[in-house]
């Protein structure tokens, strides 16, 4: 059931959409009549309306597209309204007088038809069959991008270039002099030839990039040339770049050349800060160019449907690291034992493996902890101030419906109700991203939460910190933004982007780190110590508000598993149905946990514990705990995964060293790994891509990647 919130937002893109309709009704009047002020009025209004809503709400108008009213039909019909009133207002027989403009109207209108084809074969012309990120690309005669308006903003164009021409009508309309109309009509034709001509300039040599062989020939060279040994793959949504990004440091630290292979070209920007060389390439078939290159090994952080097809490689070892463990089924999905090697973080991921007996043989399990995690502090004993901080960052509701999956539903509102009734206590609540996105009633609650915590706050009050700290924060986040953030001009497209974010410079990703520190820092500095906090940014990121908590809430998921190792209480609520008995025994990550109800019955109990640690009887377990689900800290967790990928490249190297002996003792020149896959039908998800971008995409998008 839609919030309030969306089935308002629909009911005022429906009234909307039914003025514009009522426009042209008038307008139709207004002609038949005739009736010149009705005419002019609805004209105007109605073309005010259209560019109004291109602007502000394109995907609004782009609904009519779908009935075939799309922009040019409506701007036509509004034109040749103005002109069947002229024609009533002065008879039948006037209609030789206004030749000029119908003749001028047929030209505007088929230059603007010319200036569309001559975008569509710009685009096609500036469509790479791969999408770089950190990597010199110069040798592919990358240019800057046309203006978005004329490329790829065909209904926008239309109706900026028509304006003079129904100004002019509407003019004449009140007039009665048709130079008016046949002067707007020639300024609105001299903008569509001008437009097309320059446009076409990106058809010229001097301007064209690389056709799509040349390219795929240059991939080749740099691949030869970089010599890269260890890879990331990744391919899903635009929500999901967050399960990739928790691996970038730790990619980034192996021996050896690493790199990012991508599939969706969107995702390119969704990639956090990082100096790894990123390459997407959307089609499976030009992804074969990996299995001609020194690649040995990659890591999968997430399954999709696109991942069978880089499996297809056998030159190619692969090892699942899933993006975060947990006891849900997900965390042991059949999947996995597709991968050559399944990386975890500790013996009960290996355990939860077998119990669940998927095809996964205990052999290919490989236990490498979570480097990513070293960024968190480990537990510096009860609260020191007035204050306990409790961070409440629950999962979202997940594919298959489990009401256990979250709390938000069903006991998310009790808790943080009780929390927020501790006059010492202090609230960090962090939804998980996905909240929502699939039961609506998720979505809602986690509205009426943040509702919550925003009255809570208007009933407090305190000291502040001065103004020095927001403008310290200011500071660092100007700074921050200056590192991560690539700011494009509106007009840039992907080949622009690709230009733009070349080879990054020499100790980058070190500045970053220390820049993010350094924020992180003074953003917590900028906040009062009494205010609950709603972070629903990605920054601060989920380990700097574990590094600022006293206490976790949470569900049964891999913020758990992550949070233990700084052996700080936790909680976790029970919304599965199962009593306390069945639930600790079903999901093992909770056996050093406090269990919550979903009435929320034991916080006061629980905030008691966090503040007096005689109280805490969880602490021995939860550090026992530790070791069972994260593994040993020595050594260090960062040591053993390198060894791990280096022991599965190893595996990659002695495949192919017994390839060329099989095929020297029969005299057999060796097969070229991949030839036969790139002979196979591609699945349907592997599709050409569409060429053509949004014609009605926002004005002033920055993207959020990093050059």
């Amino acid at each position: 059931m839609p919030s309030a919130g969306t089935a308002s937002r629909r009911a005022v893109q429906l009234a909307v959409l039914l003025s514009m309709l009522v426009f042209f009704v008038l307008q139709l009047v207004g002609a038949l009549l005739p009736h010149a002020p009705l005419l002019i009025a609805a004209s105007a209004t109605g073309l005010a309306l259209d560019l109004y809503l291109q602007h502000r709400d394109p995907g609004l108008v782009a609904v009519l597209g779908r009935i075939r009213f799309d922009v040019m039909v409506r701007q036509l019909l509004r034109d040749m309204l103005v002109l069947i009133g002229l024609l009533r207002q002065h008879g039948e027989g006037s209609l030789r007088g206004y030749a000029p403009i119908v003749g001028g109207l047929a030209l505007f209108y088929g230059a603007h038809l010319a200036c569309q084809v001559t975008a569509i074969l710009v685009r096609r012309s500036r469509t790479l069959p791969f999408v770089t990120r950190n990597i010199d690309a110069s040798g592919l005669h990358l240019t800057e991008a046309p203006p978005r308006l004329l490329a790829r903003q065909h209904g926008r164009r239309l109706l900026r270039f028509a304006v003079p021409a129904t100004a002019g009508l509407l003019v004449t309309a009140a007039t009665e002099e048709t130079l008016w109309g046949e002067t707007g009509i020639g300024v609105a034709l001299a903008l569509a030839v001008a437009g097309t001509v320059h446009l076409a300039s990106w058809l010229r040599p001097a301007k064209r990039i690389a056709g799509e062989q040349q390219a795929l020939e240059w991939l080749d060279r740099w691949l030869a040339a970089y010599k890269p040994t260890v890879g990331m793959y990744f391919s899903g949504g635009t929500s999901s770049a967050y399960q990739a990004n928790m691996w970038l440091s730790t990619l980034a630290a192996l021996d050896g050349k690493p790199v990012i292979v991508l599939r969706e070209r969107f995702m390119v920007q969704k990639i956090d800060a990082t100096d790894v060389p990123i390459v997407c390439i959307p089609k499976v078939v030009h992804l074969m160019a990996l299995e001609k290159s020194s690649l040995k090994m990659m890591l999968h952080p997430a399954n999709s449907g696109k991942t069978s097809q880089v499996l297809r490689m056998p030159s190619i070892k692969h090892a699942f690291t899933n993006h975060g463990e947990s006891d849900k089924l997900s965390s042991c999905n059949p999947y996995a034992k597709a991968y050559d090697e399944v990386w975890v973080a500790g013996p009960a991921a290996r355990e939860r493996y077998q119990l669940a007996d998927i095809g996964v043989e205990d052999k290919d399990v490989v236990e490498v902890g979570r480097p990513q995690l070293a960024p968190i502090r480990p537990y510096e004993g009860p609260p020191a101030g007035a204050y306990t901080t409790v961070l409440y960052a629950p999962t979202w509701e997940g594919w298959d419906g489990n009401p256990g999956n979250t709390s938000v539903m069903l006991a998310g509102e009790n808790i943080v109700r009780a929390l927020l009734a501790d006059p010492g206590v202090r609230l960090l609540y962090k939804p998980h991203p996905m909240t929502g996105s699939v039961d609506p009633r998720a979505g809602q609650a986690n509205e009426r939460i943040q509702a919550m915590v925003r009255e809570a706050n208007a009933a407090r009050s305190g000291a502040r910190p001065g103004p020095e700290a927001a403008a310290e924060l200011a500071r660092r986040t100007a700074e921050l933004e200056r590192l991560t953030t690539s700011s494009f001009r509106n007009s840039a497209d992907e080949i622009e982007r690709m230009l733009l974010q070349s080879t990054p410079e020499q100790g980058r990703a070190a500045t970053v780190e220390a820049a993010m520190s350094d924020w992180e820092a003074a953003y917590w500095a900028s906040l009062p110590e009494w205010e609950h906090q709603v972070i629903t940014t990605a920054r601060p990121a989920l380990y700097s508000c574990f590094n600022a908590s006293h206490l976790l809430i949470s569900d049964v998921s891999s913020v758990v598993s992550d949070y233990l190792i700084s052996e700080k209480p936790y909680a976790v609520a029970n919304t599965s149905g199962m009593s306390e008995e069945e639930f600790r025994a079903g999901f093992p990550t909770v056996s050093a946990a406090t269990i919550l109800t979903p009435e929320a019955e034991g916080v006061a109990g629980l905030l008691a514990a966090v503040r007096d640690p005689g109280l805490d009887q969880l602490a021995a377990a939860r550090a026992e705990l530790k070791v069972q689900l994260l593994g040993p800290s020595d050594p260090p967790s960062l040591v053993r995964f390198n060894a791990a990928a280096q022991a599965l490249a190893a595996k990659a190297d002695e495949r192919r060293a017994r390839m060329d002996a099989r095929a020297a003792e029969s005299d057999i020149p060796a097969p070229r790994d991949g030839v036969a896959t790139t002979e196979t039908t591609e699945a349907p998800d592997a599709a050409p891509e569409a060429v053509t971008e949004s014609a009605e995409e926002p004005v002033g998008s920055v993207s959020s990647g990093v050059g």
